[in-house]
């Protein structure tokens, strides 16, 4: 069920960016906020490699948009690349569905190399469902103010 909701939410962010142009998806529609949907795809990059990649599976990795691990830098998309943003995410993605899927139960820990609390895959899953949900509806509103878009 984690599986399934967590790849819905996954869909549902690539969903809210079909059929817009690299301008659109930079586009900052909500101002004065300067968050937009490639912003969205590239954090959503970092989340999947830092809670799967470092904090389950212990790899040792930078984050994929900034060299001195600044969350915020992936939230800047105004001269980001569509291609590279989303390739970026699926590889995080399917990284994170790899780590799960052979993984011995949920019960599996890692240490959050931010603060160095132990978590159990399942307390990842449900996170990561949550972040994505959250910004899932940041995504609704980004797209609305690119073209109108609503629904699903």
């Amino acid at each position: 069920m984690l599986r399934d909701f967590l790849d819905y939410h996954r869909a549902t962010l690539a969903m809210k960016c079909e059929g817009l142009a690299e301008e659109g998806l930079r586009r900052q529609s909500m101002p004065p906020s300067t968050l937009s949907l490639l912003g969205l795809v590239r954090h959503m990059a970092e989340v999947e490699r830092v809670w799967f990649r470092r904090t389950i599976a212990g790899e040792e990795l930078p984050l994929v948009w900034s060299d001195r691990g600044d969350f915020q830098e992936a939230y800047d998309a105004r001269g980001a690349d569509r291609a590279e943003a989303f390739a970026a995410w699926r590889a995080e993605a399917e990284h994170s569905r790899r780590i799960e899927r052979e993984a011995m139960s949920l019960d599996v820990t890692g240490v959050n190399p931010r603060s160095g609390e132990e978590v159990s895959l399942r307390l990842v899953m449900l996170h990561l469902i949550h972040e994505y949900a959250r910004h899932n509806g940041h995504a609704d509103l980004l797209r609305q103010g690119v073209d109108g878009a609503v629904g699903a």
